[in-house]
């Protein structure tokens, strides 16, 4: 949108969303299931709208990830808990969540249910044609609780700009690792830590360098050519407009309205510590306004 309002919502919704890999409560709530260690859990977790799927579906999906890391995890996690258990333990674990960090008062407010409400109104307008993730999730019940409601409205709208991201990084023909190699390139995130947690070893980087090296997107340095940091403009470009319908069905004034509503839980989350350090997601806040 011109205004930049499908990035806007963006940088203020990936932080809430986050929660579900690195709250406390969502870890205890995976062990309580049976998931053995984090990655097992992030997968379930994260998979669960998707049915009971396999190790290849999950690898497609999830686009960044080495095959092998998401093949110890699935399918045995489904032998531990079925998908349907993943759902239900994963919004009572948001919400115990949400609670403790954002305060009773906070989740039971007018406000924190509007939040949930346009959030779920943009949801539901989402179009999820060819947008895997994002449809599972969509179809999904509407919850009762605020704070059910909101983190999965708030997922079904980030998993729809990261289903349109995927198909945005294959059209420019850039493989999971290649878009992980230039993404930490132009500063976005680390790839140190991008490289180890989605288990790919140091002669796949390597080769990856040298693929976008041969392309002209990378300097001998390592560092992004005009080229390179010109398709990195162009892919974030694309993935925007891909990720505007939901806000344009929204409008302009209710879409600014939301955005004011998960400013302070945004900040709430990006100032309790939980989140890592490298920038996984490769968040830029500060560069987009909330209104038009």
């Amino acid at each position: 949108m011109a205004d930049g309002m499908a990035r806007a919502l963006w940088e203020r919704y990936e932080p809430v969303h986050d929660l579900v890999y690195f709250a406390p409560e969502v870890r205890r709530a995976a062990d309580a299931l049976g998931m053995r260690g984090y990655w097992m859990g992030y997968f379930a977790l994260r998979a669960a709208p998707l049915g009971a799927a396999s190790p290849a579906v999950v690898t497609s999906c999830f686009y960044v990830f080495h095959p092998a890391r998401v093949a110890r995890a699935l399918p045995d996690a489904w032998g531990y808990a079925a998908p349907g258990e993943v759902l239900a333990a994963r919004l009572d674990a948001l919400d115990a969540a949400m609670t403790s960090l954002f305060g009773a008062d906070t989740v039971g407010s007018a406000e924190f249910a509007e939040a949930a409400d346009l959030a779920w109104e943009a949801a539901a307008a989402a179009d999820t044609t060819g947008r895997v993730l994002a449809a599972a999730n969509q179809a999904l019940e509407r919850p009762e609780r605020a704070t059910a409601r909101l983190w999965q409205g708030l997922t079904t709208l980030r998993e729809h700009r990261g289903d349109s991201h995927v198909a945005v990084l294959v059209g420019q023909g850039l493989g999971p690792v290649e878009a992980m190699v230039l993404k930490a390139a132009a500063g976005e995130s680390d790839g140190a830590f991008l490289r180890e947690t989605r288990k790919w070893e140091q002669p796949d980087w390597e080769a990856a360098g040298t693929r976008l090296r041969e392309r002209g997107l990378l300097a001998a340095d390592g560092s992004p050519t005009p080229a390179g940091a010109a398709l990195r403009a162009e892919v974030e470009a694309l993935t925007d407009a891909a990720a505007e319908g939901p806000w344009a069905a929204l409008g302009a004034d209710r879409g600014a309205r939301l955005a004011a509503l998960l400013e302070p839980l945004a900040r709430a989350v990006e100032g309790s510590g939980l989140l890592p350090p490298g920038n996984p997601v490769g968040l830029t806040r500060g560069s987009y306004p909330v209104g038009r």
